[in-house]
């Protein structure tokens, strides 16, 4: 009885220790497994570019598992600065959002990477697309076209996303440029109008399903998404610089960030920037996707979808 009972308790220690060896590899795969996930914040119109094409890219040239995630880049860089949120590379439009991440000493240099610049989208569903597309064609005045009763015009939220910024600063810019005093808030119906505004990766989405008829957008968006658009003069789409201080810096307006204090914002350059986070899990990884977008091969992921090349110099 005794040989037997000894018998039966090394065969459970055996038994016991077998299940620990089998959880320590399951739990040492799993640490793996998660070490090797490369997570990249990026501005929300860069979704289509980033998950279908660069972040594949890179994923399978170093073997490792690629994350996006894209919302507003002020949002995101307001998440990140609290911690609300973990990625080894954040990805930009206008220096704005870096400048958040910069004052909290959570990156280093920031790079150009691409640029763009505001277009106007419609959805090829809309019933005004016999108005748009003689507008896009310039026969016909887009911002008269956007006042029309019962078109539904689509846009991000200025506090938390450049883009919902920067289609203020082209209205504003558009009622000079034109002489059409009242324009902005014609068409607008109000910086923050809640009517109008969607978060970014919806925006897109909505256009291409017709619940809205037309938004404000990137050229590189609405081409990467192959959506009609109208094209705006140089003197009020942001996409020279040469206007930058002589022009586009007429003109500002004021906000409520989500903290509930006011902002007074001035316009900047539609630049893509990409920084490596100082608190990334794996920064040489993290250096190397930089590189990769300024690469050959990512610049032409970037050509390809529609972006422009990267203009001005990097943020120190």
């Amino acid at each position: 009885m005794v040989r037997l009972a000894r018998s039966l308790a090394a065969a459970c220690l055996a038994a016991f220790m077998s299940v620990l060896l089998i959880s320590a590899s399951i739990s040492a795969t799993s640490a793996a497994q998660a070490a090797s996930v490369f997570r990249v914040a990026y501005a929300g119109s860069m979704g289509l570019v980033m998950d279908r094409f660069i972040g594949p890219a890179f994923a399978r040239a170093n073997d490792v598992e690629y994350q996006g995630i894209g919302q507003g880049a002020y949002g995101l860089a307001r998440q990140l600065e609290g911690r609300l949120l973990r990625a080894d590379v954040f990805v930009s439009i206008t220096p704005g959002p870096i400048d958040i991440l910069k004052r909290a000493g959570m990156i280093g240099p920031a790079v150009p990477v691409a640029s763009t610049q505001m277009v106007v989208a419609y959805s090829s569903k809309s019933k005004f697309v016999p108005d748009f597309e003689p507008a896009a064609h310039g026969k016909k005045n887009w911002y008269e076209v956007l006042q029309t009763a019962g078109l539904r015009f689509g846009r991000t939220d200025p506090a938390t996303d450049p883009q919902g910024q920067n289609i203020i600063f082209t209205m504003l810019l558009a009622q000079n440029f034109y002489k059409q005093p009242g324009l902005a808030d014609r068409i607008l119906g109000g910086y923050q109008n809640p009517q109008q505004i969607f978060t970014e990766p919806s925006l897109l989405s909505r256009l291409e399903a017709g619940q809205i008829d037309a938004s404000s957008g990137y050229l590189s968006a609405a081409r990467s998404h192959h959506l009609p658009f109208i094209t705006l003069p140089d003197e009020i789409n942001l996409s020279s610089p040469e206007m930058e201080a002589q022009w586009y810096k007429n003109v500002q307006f004021s906000i409520t960030l989500p903290s509930g204090k006011t902002a007074t914002l001035n316009t900047q350059p539609l630049v893509f920037y990409a920084t490596v986070l100082n608190d990334s899990k794996q920064p040489a990884l993290a250096e190397k996707f930089v590189q990769f977008l300024q690469s050959p091969e990512g610049n032409k992921l970037l050509d390809d979808n529609g972006y422009s090349p990267p203009r001005g110099e990097p943020i120190q």
